[in-house]
């Protein structure tokens, strides 16, 4: 494995600009929550003075109960009891609990929260730093998570849905026997197998099972996974939920940021609620007010106010943040200094900050995750003797393909030298057009239009003819296309790790380690 190039978010089209404006420190009021040495000393400084000793007593607790039935590393020991220090602080990321951990960027955005800690383990030596993963184990919306694809076959699991995922019990274990077949004859194919047994067990919950899988693949690195759906941990933003329920604050206090982004980049990832919060039951449903009662959407509960803050107090186990008031969960329980996320992710962080200041609780710095691609050495050739870069199947495509077919064509040259002429032409007539009745220099202007829409309407139709006369480099370019992007989209957001990981083992997760970017968001391609 090498690497071929890394290249900056800033270069690549398809990245939102809300995301390159951030990194550039261009959006106000955030330009100390980017990645930087000086933000992180503030940082380590916020959140030493406002998370105390009782809250990483519980954490502490909270996590040693949850990890119980793994076989913990001796770097997690470490930093299960380094937890309980005040010198100790986290470096979060999220995910859904995708069947055996779903796309790749999965991997990708651990491997950087892990390495981000090395990193600044080594700036402030005098204070430790533990990577977390964050299991979406709440999250509702099952159809979401239930499948994974190889470059072969597509695998999901059909179980009973509807309330929170990590509760749900696996008894499709199908998918594992054709797992198998497809796996068993590659090098890593037998650990691969074992681990897909050994995750998803019947009876395992799909909560156990990522923890299982995660544990197995990140343990050596310290990493500690963290389920929010405990009521020990519930207990410490009881209070949050309370002023959520009367008072609506989140949303209020989230309107002009919301307003601000939305009316600059045109929309914002998730609109807050009049309540950011679900009732658990066996279902996962949206608490509404209807100016009277508290009404559990699609159940038939209803809550008097008195009625769900007793509730909220006796269970507070039974409140589930949403989207937006998720990120305020785990800042609340967990010493955080940042947060590792996908561009969506980082763009829903955005509409809290106000938020945060509201509650007095510290705003973490965020990190847009880094990419990966890996190539086949073929597929690279392929691109080499095509004459074109790696960097262009990520800019318009179909203007690269177009200039392709269209390039050293001697009837384009002809009909752009022939359009030039008449663009000089009609620069002539319209000089001498200003010297009589603006009536005469109207219809020459719109001659000159009707005129040059000819020429483009000659040029499209030309790259028409020519892509049917040369069909076989077209149809090259559109396979090869799909050989960077399958399915039309990025590789990471596709295929499972597995794919890499049956041929090369852990010497594949030791080198995204290795090549993953620190300092700036990248996308980092390696041929493989």
């Amino acid at each position: 494995m090498k690497t071929i190039n890394k290249i900056s978010f800033q270069d690549i089209e398809s990245i939102p600009q809300l995301i390159k404006d951030f990194l550039n420190q261009k959006i106000e009021g955030f330009e100390e929550y980017t990645f930087s040495l000086d933000h992180f000393k503030k940082q380590l400084h916020q959140k030493q003075n406002s998370f105390t000793s009782a809250q990483r007593e519980i954490l502490a607790e909270a996590l040693e109960d949850q990890l119980s039935g793994l076989k913990l590393s001796l770097s997690q020991r470490q930093n299960l009891n380094d937890l309980k220090l005040q010198n100790t602080f986290t470096i979060t990321t999220g995910h859904q609990l995708n069947l055996f951990s779903g796309s790749v960027f999965f991997i990708y955005k651990i491997l950087q929260t892990i390495k981000t800690c090395s990193y600044l383990k080594e700036k402030f030596p005098e204070f430790n730093f533990v990577p977390v993963y964050w299991m979406a184990s709440e999250d509702h919306d099952f159809a979401e998570i239930n499948h994974f694809k190889t470059e072969n076959n597509y695998y999901e699991i059909n179980e009973k849905s509807g309330g929170a995922v990590g509760r749900i019990q696996i008894a499709d274990t199908f998918f594992i026997s054709e797992f198998e077949k497809e796996f068993k004859d590659f090098v890593f194919g037998t650990e691969l197998i074992l681990m897909l047994k050994e995750a998803y067990k019947a009876g395992n919950t799909l909560t156990e099972a990522i923890r299982i899988l995660v544990n197995r693949l990140f343990s050596d690195f310290g990493l500690l996974m963290v389920d929010g759906d405990s009521k020990e941990l519930k207990k410490q933003i009881k209070d949050t939920f309370k002023d959520e329920l009367l008072n609506f604050t989140l949303q209020k206090t989230s309107k002009e940021k919301v307003e601000f982004l939305t009316e600059k980049y045109g929309k914002v990832q998730v609109n807050p609620r009049e309540i950011n919060l679900f009732y658990l039951t066996d279902t996962r449903d949206r608490i509404d007010f209807n100016g009277n009662k508290y009404i559990i959407v699609d159940k038939n509960i209803q809550f008097t106010q008195e009625e769900i803050l007793d509730e909220l107090e006796k269970h507070p186990e039974k409140f589930s943040p949403n989207a937006l008031m998720r990120p305020v969960y785990q800042e609340t329980i967990l010493p955080n200094l940042a947060y590792i996320g996908g561009n969506a992710e980082i763009m829903y962080w955005l509409e809290l900050k106000d938020y945060f200041t509201e509650i007095n609780l510290p705003f973490p710095i965020l990190i847009p995750r880094n990419s990966m691609l890996f190539l086949k050495e073929k597929t690279l050739g392929k691109i080499e003797k095509l004459q074109l870069k790696i960097e262009d199947f990520f800019k318009n495509f179909t203007a690269i393909t177009n200039a392709k077919i269209l390039d050293n064509n001697e009837i384009l040259t002809l009909l752009q030298d022939k359009e030039n002429q008449l663009i000089h032409q009609f620069s002539e007539l319209k000089k001498a057009a200003e010297t009589t009745e603006r009536s005469f220099g109207n219809m020459v202007k719109a001659e000159e239009i009707r005129q040059l829409k000819s020429f483009k309407r000659m040029k499209k139709r030309l790259l028409h003819a020519e892509k049917i006369k040369q069909n076989e480099l077209l149809e090259r370019l559109e396979n090869l296309f799909l050989e960077v992007h399958p399915s039309k989209n990025w590789q990471e957001r596709v295929y499972n790790f597995s794919v890499f990981f049956a041929d090369h083992g852990y010497f594949w997760l030791a080198n995204c380690l290795e090549e993953m970017e620190i300092e700036e968001s990248k996308l980092i391609i390696l041929a493989i």
